[in-house]
């Protein structure tokens, strides 16, 4: 093998889990190297010694397109490293794909996902990809954009409600998987047909989520950045409008929904801070009695530890009170006994002069207005 060959059409594995072009490094030319893969996995046990007589594990994790991946078996006269481009098996012929995990951290993934070594999910490898492999797998997967354009064509002109969103070939180009969303059950069929006709190669169908979609389509979110779905998550969990009510945030579609039109998958990421903080909180459906009047809870401040409470015949004025001292009014009221009022608790966190401020504007608002 020359190992001077570079790949011409190198942005193209941007498409098999990398966000920048890759390169083909000169010591072996079916090796692959990335700068920020989205698939990519560390391998944090690659720098443990294995202990005298260990055996490496002949397991290797495998990425393909999006969020495709999958485990395989090496033979015992091949060593792989992560970054290595192999021909593995497929159903039919084989597949190109990239390692992403070796040894015993691919064999803990593989426990994680529950998956038996000796399991019909763990296939073979067949080589490192040679040349003419590679140049077959680029050939395939350059026919991706155009297929992906013509099948929407062949839907529409079916009459069928669905959405073609991605197209993923085989490595040796037999064979193509087409990812679709629908809202209601789809009979493609008729559609199967036409595909196989105009391809010339195997036709699967896969149905997806929206967040998937997403993920595939990719975008840049409200907060400015890249989808977290198109760049790093592959799991993609439930989120509710329970996570929202949590966070204290306004339930809003337009501001809570996502390019998928679902709630956030970020919503989720700091619910078990907020989940263990509130449960700190005394019970905000207790009223606080004090001499000057009984108060009830208005809104709080989770990481502020501060809970706002306005008194029953004035609730348009808010008094911030931290949560040591709401427990100890609490805990005064069980014992028969009232504060003084609550402005002696006020959080040292906020500026008395602007609520003084503020209170006096509503105070002239009600004299203007005659209440």
């Amino acid at each position: 093998m020359d190992n001077n060959i570079h790949i011409p059409e190198e942005d193209i594995m941007m498409s098999r889990g990398c966000c920048a072009s890759n390169k083909l490094l000169d010591k072996s030319a079916n090796n692959n190297s990335n700068s920020c893969p989205k698939l990519d996995s560390r391998e944090w046990l690659a720098d443990i010694p294995a202990p005298l007589g260990y055996v490496k594990s002949k397991i290797v994790e495998v990425r393909f397109k999006n969020s495709h991946k999958g485990f395989f078996k090496s033979p015992d006269e091949l060593e792989l490293n992560k970054g290595d481009i192999i021909a593995v098996e497929a159903s039919p012929g084989h597949d190109i794909g990239i390692v992403s995990l070796t040894g015993e951290t691919a064999k803990l993934q593989m426990k994680k996902k529950n998956i038996r070594p000796d399991s019909d999910f763990v296939k073979k490898i067949y080589r490192r990809a040679r040349v003419n492999d590679i140049e077959k797998w680029m050939k395939s997967v350059e026919k991706e954009d155009p297929t992906m354009v013509k099948t929407r064509q062949l839907a529409r002109g079916l009459g069928l409600s669905m959405k073609v969103n991605d197209v993923e070939y085989q490595g040796d180009g037999t064979k193509a998987i087409f990812y679709y969303t629908a809202e209601e059950r789809v009979d493609f069929r008729q559609l199967i047909k036409v595909l196989a006709e105009s391809f010339k190669v195997r036709i699967e169908m896969k149905q997806i989520g929206v967040r998937q979609e997403a993920a595939r389509v990719g975008g840049i979110g409200s907060c400015g950045r890249e989808l977290c779905c198109s760049t790093w998550m592959t799991d993609f969990k439930s989120v509710t409008t329970q996570v929202a009510r949590t966070q204290q945030l306004s339930l809003n579609p337009q501001k809570l929904a996502g390019q998928c039109g679902k709630l956030k998958c970020c919503l989720n990421f700091e619910q078990d801070a907020y989940v263990d903080e509130i449960d700190n909180f005394p019970d905000s459906s207790i009223p606080l009695n004090t001499r000057k009047g009984d108060a009830f809870f208005q809104k709080m401040d989770v990481f502020k530890n501060v809970m706002w409470y306005s008194y029953m015949d004035d609730p348009a004025i808010h008094h911030p009170i931290p949560v040591k001292k709401v427990k100890y009014i609490l805990g005064q009221n069980k014992k028969g006994r009232k504060p003084e009022n609550l402005e002696k608790f006020v959080a040292e966190v906020v500026d008395v002069d602007k609520m003084d401020e503020r209170n006096k504007q509503i105070d002239q608002w009600k004299t203007d207005y005659g209440q």
